[in-house]
Parts: C-alpha cells; sequence; structure tokens
C-alpha cells in the first residue's frame, strides 16, 4: 500500500444509533507496551475508529505520523503531556486536541497518576486490525514495524525535535 492510499475503497460511515459505552468495553482489550486499549466504535472500513486507553505513569506513545488520518484524544482523566511537530502541551480532563494528518505527534504520562483518554481517527484505515496484531507484542521494534505496514510511520528515535 502506498502512503497515503485508503486501506479500501469503501470508507463506509457509521450507522446511527445509541450505544452503551460500558457494555461495549468488555468486549475486547489490547496491551500494546503496557498500555490497555478498548475498541468502543468503528473500524478498519469504517469512517472513524475511536477506543479508550489506559496510561499509566512514565508510559509514553513515540513521535509517528498519520499521512491520511486526523487522531483526537479528549482525556477523561489524568494529565496528558502532548506532542505535535516539536511543541509540548499539557491536556487535562474535558480537554479535545487534533493532531492533523501528516503531523508528528505522540504523548507520555509525566505524572503520578495513570491517564484515560477517549481517542479516535478518521477514516478508521486498517487501526482495528493493527491492534489486534499488535496486542501482547513484546518487541518495541515489531511495533514499529508491523505499524509501518498499517501507513502508521514512527520516527527513528533521536530525529523528533524536542522529544526526550
Amino acid at each position: 500500500m502506498a502512503s497515503g492510499e485508503l486501506h479500501s475503497a469503501q470508507n463506509v460511515p457509521l450507522p446511527f444509533g445509541v450505544d452503551d459505552i460500558k457494555s461495549m468495553i468488555g468486549r475486547k482489550v489490547w496491551n500494546v507496551l503496557g498500555t490497555s486499549y478498548w475498541p468502543i466504535l468503528g473500524g478498519d472500513d469504517q469512517s472513524s475508529f475511536a477506543w479508550l486507553t489506559y496510561d499509566p505513569p512514565g508510559s509514553f506513545i513515540p513521535p509517528h505520523t498519520h499521512p491520511i488520518q486526523d487522531e483526537h484524544v479528549f482525556v477523561l482523566e489524568g494529565e496528558y503531556s502532548l506532542y505535535k511537530d516539536g511543541e509540548w502541551m499539557t491536556a487535562k480532563p474535558g480537554d479535545h486536541v487534533c493532531w492533523p494528518r501528516g503531523s508528528s505527534h505522540g504523548y507520555r504520562i509525566d505524572a503520578d497518576k495513570p491517564a484515560r483518554g477517549l481517542f479516535w481517527v478518521s477514516p478508521g484505515n486498517d487501526l482495528s486490525s493493527l491492534f489486534d496484531e499488535l496486542h501482547n507484542q513484546a518487541s518495541p521494534e515489531e511495533v514499529v514495524r508491523l505499524s509501518g505496514l498499517r501507513n502508521i510511520l514512527f520516527a527513528k528515535p533521536g530525529t523528533s525535535p524536542n522529544f526526550e
């Protein structure tokens, strides 16, 4: 798949309806290098994909790029130190952040308490399948390799300005 290509020409809209998020959380959980993810809405071929996270203190997602997806987070609990293109900001409960497609972004949990967020991307474009592949993966190098196959491009260590 070439950079910038959608997984599917379908990009199916999400159906109208009301979902009980509490019942959805118990269906599936992914563990990716210490962070827990619960899918709650959408999927690969749909117009968006959303998931809840549990991020323990000290955890982080290094800088990466989604060439064809916008990524959002709505902070539910705790604090996220958010990175975008060399700049840092702090997001607290009730804050919404958008990382536009093509931006280099990541986050870390600097506080001594965990954080929880509602994340989503639009379009969904393979992210749900990627989380299936990354579940319980112990090797950061393999996480980076598999992510690249799904058009999530991680920066090489030391190449992102101001990311320690």
